[in-house]
């Protein structure tokens, strides 16, 4: 199995932001969101597995900006770090200025998804080797959300946690 990069897995979903998708307030739904961030990780876990994949958790969603009805939103994934089968996915979500073009970021999300064969059993993955600082970054923060989601869910001891650890030693 060769080892990836964190941009072979990069998926960019583009759309235009429906009023039928929209809540009182004329802002993207949070689930609608959650959604289109759903397929984005997921075409990036398949992209650096070449295997089925299954979401495994949503560790992380921040919504900072409301996305309005006719806005253009982008969202953007990438394998973060990969594991024995399960990859950790970062995205990213842009909207564009309609009269500018001008792209700001919205939301960010952490999603996990399960590399499994055809009968559901999860199988290995490649390795992933991070390229840019923003990417060497995601890829050591994974390690650490990994051990305390492990820790938090009494899979793991706190004191086996030595990467969580490290930050408060």
């Amino acid at each position: 199995m060769s080892i990836k990069t964190p941009e072979q897995s990069r998926t960019i979903m583009t759309d235009l932001v429906l009023p039928s998708e929209t809540n009182p307030l004329n802002n993207l739904f949070g689930g609608e969101l959650l959604a289109r961030m759903d397929r984005a990780a997921s075409i990036a876990a398949r992209r650096h597995s070449r295997r089925i994949v299954v979401t495994a958790s949503v560790n992380h969603v921040e919504f900072n900006r409301a996305v309005p009805v006719g806005s253009v939103v982008t969202v953007e994934a990438k394998v973060s770090r990969a594991f024995r089968s399960s990859m950790e996915i970062y995205l990213d979500v842009w909207i564009e200025d309609r009269e500018s073009g001008q792209k700001t970021k919205a939301n960010e999300a952490i999603y996990t998804f399960v590399a499994v064969d055809e009968t559901g059993r999860p199988v290995e993955v490649p390795e992933l080797t991070p390229e840019t600082d923003l990417e060497k970054e995601r890829y050591n923060g994974a390690l650490r959300r990994k051990q305390l989601s492990l820790v938090l869910a009494g899979k793991m001891k706190p004191a086996e946690a030595t990467e969580l650890k490290a930050l408060f030693v």
